[in-house]
């Protein structure tokens, strides 16, 4: 993604110095006061030019992935449930009919994270453009707010829910069953939403103190579509809080950091509250989520990236490997083990045996590829069962996968790879991102449609008012299909 990591070639604004809370305790242990200070003080001059085209970058391929989410097969379910928290239609929805404000931020949410080709920021294995982008859009569309303002918003809203993730000492959270789309999400929903309702910094503390009094979701729904309820849930819960906090309701004073009962201590072991808040305003900690390429899980895209590899410069084929040895990292191993023969798309997206198979045979990887003629298919499976083996490797660190590959004429190739495309340290490039938005699109909008929407979001900083954007990706615009 060049185009979005590009520097700013003048000096910017820092808030750092002026985001301390004023003669009040040391910064560390008030962590959740200097985020509330960070998101009321920001100006979209103060976010560093790669920090803004970074941002922009996650927005544009969160509302891709909005449009793909109607491929998913758990949508109607959620659709139905969006429809009855209200009956009003003040709210766009991506490629679909309009909703109340609730029901559009938990079903763009959800849409979001569907078909599982969102972000993802590694080091708490949380996805953040559901949680932060949804409920913004809600806003800024309702409100009619300039394009400034909603990426200011969401670089608020990503950074704040890093920072949150950072904080967490992610080891123990995870130790502990804690999922953290529904845990970390909230927060940064409440910020965006806070920022662009021009909360004061004791509306947008209370905010937080919200969030994380709604902070939930656990490991025990792994392998089920709940997984991405919890994003969905989670937008929700950023909005709600917000909403109540803007009406003057209170909340604790410091969630993140309180002896008894903050998030910190309650879902790790103490956390690491200087990390929150360290650098803050100059580092921008948003620079680290990445993009999927391909919809599948996040462990599993350095598995699609050593594929495509392997293809591109071996011509690697199902019909010219004689077996195939998929290494993963220990943890990574024994999460999709149990995935080999996958029951629906969700197990599919999941499985490394499958994604082997179905990437060797029909050398790509887009919905087709994990819909039911396909993880049903005898052909996969007995390939699955006779050449794919997946093996744990102690000594690869988590974002790394090994594939070796025997093949027929004797011949022995392998890839490594520690980062994969879309990672920060393995950037996608500006064509890449803009062919994946084009998928996304397939089907839902007109190529029309897709165009024009494209360009208002790569040129967001110019829009006047956010609703011309929500309207043109939604079925009231005149580009949809669905």
């Amino acid at each position: 993604m060049n185009s979005f990591r590009v520097r700013a070639l003048a000096s910017t604004s820092r808030l750092h110095d002026r985001l301390l809370p004023r003669g009040r305790l040391p910064v560390t242990t008030e962590p959740t006061s200097t985020l509330a200070r960070f998101v009321t003080d920001l100006r979209y001059e103060d976010i560093p030019m790669s920090a803004r085209e970074w941002a922009k970058g996650l927005l544009f391929d969160a509302v891709g992935c909005g449009l793909a989410g109607w491929h998913g097969e758990e949508t109607a379910q959620v659709l139905a449930l969006a429809r009855a928290l209200g009956a009003s239609g003040e709210a766009s929805v991506l490629g679909g009919e309009p909703l109340s404000l609730a029901g559009a931020t938990l079903l763009n949410a959800y849409l979001v994270t569907a078909v599982t080709v969102c972000d993802v920021y590694r080091p708490s294995h949380c996805h953040m453009t559901p949680e932060v982008v949804p409920p913004a859009l809600a806003i800024a569309e309702r409100d009619h707010l300039s394009g400034r303002a909603l990426l200011t918003a969401v670089a608020a809203g990503f950074e704040v829910a890093t920072r949150v993730a950072l904080g967490l000492h992610y080891p123990t959270f995870r130790a502990r069953g804690w999922h953290s789309p529904g845990v970390v999400g909230p927060f940064g929903g409440a910020a965006a939403v806070g920022k662009l309702r021009g909360l004061n910094w004791v509306q947008q503390r209370n905010a937080f103190g919200l969030a994380g009094s709604q902070a939930a979701g656990t490991f025990a729904a792994w392998g089920t579509p709940t997984v991405k309820f919890h994003q969905a849930r989670g937008a929700l819960s950023g909005l709600l809080a917000a909403t109540l906090a803007e009406q003057g309701f209170l909340a604790s004073e410091e969630i993140l950091a309180h002896p008894d009962g903050g998030l910190l201590s309650s879902y790790s072991d103490g956390g690491q509250p200087e990390a929150v808040v360290a650098d803050l305003g100059s580092r921008w900690e948003l620079e680290q989520i990445s993009l999927r390429l391909w919809p599948a899980a996040t462990p599993l895209q350095s598995l699609l990236t050593a594929l495509f590899d392997l293809i591109r410069d071996q011509n690697l084929r199902a019909e010219t490997v004689e077996a195939v040895r998929v290494e993963l990292p220990t943890s990574i191993f024994n999460a999709h083990k149990d995935f080999a023969e996958p029951r629906g798309t969700f197990e599919a997206l999941l499985s490394p045996h499958f994604v082997t198979a179905v990437v060797l045979h029909e050398r790509e990887a887009w919905l087709a590829q994990f819909g039911p003629d396909r993880y049903a298919d005898e052909r996969l499976r007995g390939f699955i069962r006779e050449r794919v083996e997946v093996a744990p490797d102690d000594g690869l660190p988590l974002s790394a996968c090994r594939v070796s590959a025997r093949l027929r004429d004797g011949q022995h190739v392998e890839r490594v790879i520690h980062a994969p495309k879309g990672d920060p340290r393995n950037p996608a490039s500006e064509a890449e991102i803009a062919a994946k938005f084009r998928r996304c699109a397939d089907g839902v909008l007109t190529s029309e449609a897709t165009d024009r929407l494209a360009a208002d979001l790569l040129n967001l900083e110019r829009l006047s008012d956010v609703s011309t954007l929500c309207r043109l990706a939604s079925r009231t615009g005149t580009g949809a299909r669905v």
